[in-house]
Protein backbone atom coordinates (compact mmCIF):
# COMPACT_ATOMS: atom_id res chain seq x y z
CA UNK A 1 0.00 0.00 0.00
CA UNK A 2 1.68 3.29 -1.21
CA UNK A 3 1.49 5.65 1.59
CA UNK A 4 0.04 9.16 0.78
CA UNK A 5 1.07 12.41 2.73
CA UNK A 6 -2.35 14.19 2.23
CA UNK A 7 -4.53 11.43 2.51
CA UNK A 8 -2.94 10.76 5.88
CA UNK A 9 -3.39 14.94 6.54
CA UNK A 10 -7.07 15.07 5.96
CA UNK A 11 -7.59 11.34 7.59
CA UNK A 12 -6.31 13.10 10.65
CA UNK A 13 -8.42 15.97 10.02
CA UNK A 14 -11.54 13.61 9.11
CA UNK A 15 -10.95 11.94 12.81
CA UNK A 16 -11.41 14.96 14.86
CA UNK A 17 -14.47 16.61 12.67
CA UNK A 18 -16.15 13.48 13.00
CA UNK A 19 -15.21 13.39 17.17
CA UNK A 20 -16.18 16.44 17.50
CA UNK A 21 -19.50 16.61 15.57
CA UNK A 22 -20.60 13.84 17.27
CA UNK A 23 -19.89 15.00 20.47
CA UNK A 24 -21.54 18.62 19.65
CA UNK A 25 -23.78 18.34 17.16
CA UNK A 26 -25.52 14.88 16.96
CA UNK A 27 -28.36 14.69 19.43
CA UNK A 28 -29.28 11.04 18.74
CA UNK A 29 -30.42 9.47 22.11
CA UNK A 30 -29.09 5.94 20.29
CA UNK A 31 -25.69 7.54 20.39
CA UNK A 32 -23.87 5.82 23.01
CA UNK A 33 -20.53 6.41 24.57
CA UNK A 34 -18.52 6.64 20.75
CA UNK A 35 -14.43 6.99 20.24
CA UNK A 36 -13.31 7.19 16.92
CA UNK A 37 -10.18 5.40 16.70
CA UNK A 38 -8.94 5.64 13.33
CA UNK A 39 -9.84 7.03 9.90
CA UNK A 40 -8.63 5.92 6.23
CA UNK A 41 -8.60 7.82 3.29
CA UNK A 42 -8.16 6.57 -0.39
CA UNK A 43 -5.41 7.80 -2.52
CA UNK A 44 -8.17 9.94 -4.34
CA UNK A 45 -9.84 11.62 -0.93
CA UNK A 46 -12.97 10.03 -2.65
CA UNK A 47 -14.35 7.40 0.26
CA UNK A 48 -13.21 7.45 3.99
CA UNK A 49 -14.09 4.80 6.28
CA UNK A 50 -14.01 5.87 10.08
CA UNK A 51 -13.40 2.89 12.73
CA UNK A 52 -15.43 3.53 16.28
CA UNK A 53 -15.91 1.49 19.18
CA UNK A 54 -18.64 2.28 21.86
CA UNK A 55 -18.37 1.52 25.63
CA UNK A 56 -21.48 -0.63 26.63
CA UNK A 57 -23.34 -3.87 25.76
CA UNK A 58 -24.39 -5.64 22.44
CA UNK A 59 -27.85 -3.60 22.21
CA UNK A 60 -25.57 -0.01 22.65
CA UNK A 61 -23.31 -1.11 20.11
CA UNK A 62 -26.04 -1.35 17.38
CA UNK A 63 -28.45 1.25 18.43
CA UNK A 64 -24.73 3.71 18.08
CA UNK A 65 -24.29 1.53 14.86
CA UNK A 66 -27.99 2.83 13.72
CA UNK A 67 -27.39 6.47 15.01
CA UNK A 68 -24.08 7.00 13.29
CA UNK A 69 -25.70 5.47 9.97
CA UNK A 70 -28.41 7.87 10.53
CA UNK A 71 -26.25 11.01 11.01
CA UNK A 72 -23.52 10.49 7.96
CA UNK A 73 -24.91 13.16 5.96
CA UNK A 74 -24.95 15.86 9.24
CA UNK A 75 -21.13 14.42 9.66
CA UNK A 76 -20.25 14.40 6.08
CA UNK A 77 -21.52 18.32 5.74
CA UNK A 78 -18.93 18.88 8.73
CA UNK A 79 -16.28 17.54 7.47
CA UNK A 80 -17.02 19.14 3.81
CA UNK A 81 -16.92 22.71 5.90
CA UNK A 82 -13.94 21.65 7.77
CA UNK A 83 -11.47 20.12 5.26
CA UNK A 84 -12.13 22.57 2.38
CA UNK A 85 -10.85 20.39 -0.74
CA UNK A 86 -13.36 20.01 -3.74
CA UNK A 87 -15.31 16.90 -3.17
CA UNK A 88 -16.35 15.72 0.39
CA UNK A 89 -15.64 11.63 0.34
CA UNK A 90 -17.91 9.69 1.15
CA UNK A 91 -17.94 8.02 5.07
CA UNK A 92 -18.33 4.43 5.95
CA UNK A 93 -18.87 4.23 9.71
CA UNK A 94 -17.20 0.82 10.35
CA UNK A 95 -16.98 -0.68 14.75
CA UNK A 96 -13.33 -1.11 15.26
CA UNK A 97 -12.90 -5.03 16.63
CA UNK A 98 -9.57 -4.17 18.61
CA UNK A 99 -11.05 -3.85 21.75
CA UNK A 100 -13.00 -7.24 21.46
CA UNK A 101 -9.50 -9.03 20.29
CA UNK A 102 -7.98 -7.11 22.89
CA UNK A 103 -10.26 -8.80 25.66
CA UNK A 104 -10.08 -11.96 24.02
CA UNK A 105 -6.12 -12.28 24.17
CA UNK A 106 -6.56 -11.28 27.57
CA UNK A 107 -8.94 -14.21 28.74
CA UNK A 108 -6.05 -16.16 26.57
CA UNK A 109 -3.47 -15.10 28.84
CA UNK A 110 -4.99 -15.56 31.97
CA UNK A 111 -6.18 -18.79 30.93
CA UNK A 112 -2.13 -19.29 30.43
CA UNK A 113 -1.00 -18.32 33.38
CA UNK A 114 -3.41 -20.63 35.70
CA UNK A 115 -2.50 -23.08 34.16
CA UNK A 116 1.37 -22.61 34.37
CA UNK A 117 0.79 -21.83 37.85
CA UNK A 118 -1.11 -25.36 38.26
CA UNK A 119 2.21 -27.11 36.75
CA UNK A 120 4.31 -25.41 39.05
CA UNK A 121 2.39 -26.35 41.86
CA UNK A 122 2.57 -29.90 40.42
CA UNK A 123 5.92 -29.73 39.60
CA UNK A 124 7.31 -28.33 43.74
CA UNK A 125 9.19 -30.83 45.21
CA UNK A 126 9.63 -32.75 42.80
CA UNK A 127 12.81 -34.47 40.90
CA UNK A 128 13.80 -35.55 37.27
CA UNK A 129 13.96 -39.34 36.72
CA UNK A 130 17.50 -40.68 36.48
CA UNK A 131 20.65 -39.71 37.03
CA UNK A 132 21.50 -35.95 37.88
CA UNK A 133 24.08 -35.81 35.13
CA UNK A 134 22.07 -37.77 32.46
CA UNK A 135 25.48 -37.36 29.75
CA UNK A 136 28.14 -39.91 29.80
CA UNK A 137 31.53 -38.37 31.05
CA UNK A 138 34.69 -40.05 31.07
CA UNK A 139 36.05 -40.61 34.84
CA UNK A 140 39.70 -40.78 33.98
CA UNK A 141 42.59 -42.10 31.51
CA UNK A 142 41.78 -45.69 32.52
CA UNK A 143 37.83 -45.84 31.58
CA UNK A 144 39.26 -45.06 28.23
CA UNK A 145 39.30 -48.48 26.32
CA UNK A 146 41.72 -49.07 23.13
CA UNK A 147 45.19 -48.78 22.27
CA UNK A 148 46.34 -45.04 22.00
CA UNK A 149 49.05 -45.84 18.95
CA UNK A 150 45.99 -46.47 16.47
CA UNK A 151 45.03 -42.88 14.75
CA UNK A 152 41.78 -41.79 15.41
CA UNK A 153 39.11 -39.89 12.79
CA UNK A 154 40.42 -36.82 13.54
CA UNK A 155 43.98 -37.47 13.42
CA UNK A 156 44.32 -37.58 9.34
CA UNK A 157 47.11 -36.25 7.91
CA UNK A 158 46.95 -33.36 5.98
CA UNK A 159 48.23 -33.06 2.75
CA UNK A 160 51.40 -30.79 1.98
Amino acid sequence: MIDHPRARKVAERIQVIVAETLERRVKDPRLGFVTVTDVRVTGDLQHATVFYTVLGSDDERAGTAAALDSAKGVVRREIGRGIGIRLTPSLEFIADALPQGAAHLEGLLAQTFARDAELAALAAGRTFAGDPDPYRTPAGPEDETGPEDEPGPDDVPLRP
